[in-house]
C-alpha cells in the first residue's frame, strides 16, 4: 500500500485489513519517504528511509499527498514509474493516475473518446475568465489537482470572478472553469472495479452548499444505474486507463456528463448508501492481475 498520510486512512484501512485476511504479505509505505535509484550497472532500486531496499509483486496506490512544488510532484511520480519499470503491478497504473489527477487533462480524455463533458476551458488570462462567466452565466472555478471539492467555487459574477482570478494566478495557479449545469440538487457517484459497476449513489447537497461531496455533509441514498449511466461510467473508467475508479456524474437536461473521474475514491459514502464495500472487490482485481 503506497500512501502519504502517517496513519492510513479509513479506506487504506480497509485494504490493509482485506489483504491480511487473504494472508498477503503487506506493507504501508509512504510515498515521501521512498528513494529511487539509478545503479552503476544500470539497474534499479528503490529503498525505503535511510537504507531499506523495498522489493515488492504489486501495490496499490492511495495518494501521492499535497505537493506543494512540482518538482517533489515529479520525483513521487517518477518513483511509481520506476516501481513499474522493475515489473511491479501498480493500482492504479501511474499513467491512470496522472490521467485523472489532471482534471483537464481527464476532460480532454473523456470528450475526445465521446463521453459528455460540461463545456470546460482553463486559462490563465483573468479577462478571459471575466468575458467566460459573463457567457456562461453559473461558472465552477476549481483546482486543476484536488480532491472533495475542496477548492472549487460557484461564481455568477464576473467581478467576482476576476478577483479570484487574481488571486489564484498570483500563487502560479491555472484557472479551470466549467459551465455549471447540474439540473437537480444531487450528482451520482459510481464505483468500478475493472469490468465490474459495483453500484452508484445519489449525492444531494446540503441547503448551505451547491456542492455534492460526501466530505462537506452531503446526503446518500442508492441509485439506481440504467444502461446509459453504465456505459458513461464504464468508458470513463476506461478512457482515462484505470483499473478502478469513483466516476461523478451528472443530472442535466441533454442527458448525464461526467464531472470527475476519481482515481483513489473514498467510499464511506458509497458503503452507507448501498452496503456494498468496494475493498474486496479491489483485492480481487489486483490478486487476479497479479496471478496471470
Amino acid at each position: 500500500m503506497i500512501h502519504e498520510a502517517p496513519v492510513p486512512p479509513q479506506s487504506a484501512r480497509e485494504l490493509l485489513t482485506e489483504l491480511l485476511r487473504r494472508g498477503v504479505s503487506v506493507l504501508y509505505l509512504r510515498i515521501s519517504r521512498l528513494n529511487s535509484e539509478v545503479l552503476r550497472d544500470g539497474g534499479l532500486r528503490i529503498s525505503y528511509g535511510s537504507d531499506h531496499s523495498i522489493e515488492i509483486d504489486g501495490g496499490l496506490v492511495r495518494g501521492v499527498g499535497s505537493v506543494a512544488s512540482m518538482e517533489t510532484l515529479l520525483k513521487r511520480v517518477n518513483t511509481l514509474k520506476q516501481f513499474e519499470m522493475s515489473g511491479v503491478l501498480l493500482v492504479n497504473s501511474t499513467e491512470g493516475f496522472l490521467n485523472a489527477r489532471d482534471k483537464y487533462r481527464a476532460t480532454q480524455l473523456l470528450a475526445s473518446s465521446g463521453v459528455r463533458v460540461p463545456e470546460t476551458k482553463i486559462t490563465e488570462d483573468v479577462y478571459v475568465l471575466s468575458e467566460t462567466v459573463r457567457a456562461w452565466g453559473k461558472t465552477v472555478i476549481k483546482p486543476l489537482i484536488g480532491s472533495m471539492g475542496y477548492g472549487s467555487l460557484l461564481v455568477t459574477d464576473p467581478d467576482i470572478a476576476y478577483i479570484i482570478g487574481k488571486t489564484w494566478l498570483s500563487h502560479s495557479q491555472p484557472l479551470l472553469l466549467q459551465k455549471y449545469t447540474r439540473s437537480r440538487d444531487r450528482d451520482i457517484r459510481v464505483l468500478v472495479v475493472g469490468d465490474e459497476i459495483l453500484g452508484a449513489i445519489y449525492r444531494y447537497k446540503p441547503v448551505d452548499t451547491w456542492k455534492t461531496n460526501v466530505a462537506q455533509g452531503a446526503r446518500v441514498e442508492k441509485a439506481p444505474i440504467d444502461t446509459e449511466l453504465a456505459e458513461i461510467s464504464m468508458r470513463a473508467t476506461k478512457t482515462l486507463k484505470l483499473d478502478y475508479a469513483g466516476v461523478d456524474v451528472g443530472e442535466t437536461e441533454n442527458g448525464y456528463v461526467v464531472y470527475e473521474v476519481n482515481a483513489m475514491p473514498n467510499w464511506q459514502g458509497f458503503y452507507a448508501g448501498t452496503g456494498i464495500n468496494p475493498a474486496p472487490k479491489i483485492v480481487d482485481y489486483l490478486l487476479s492481475k497479479l496471478r496471470k
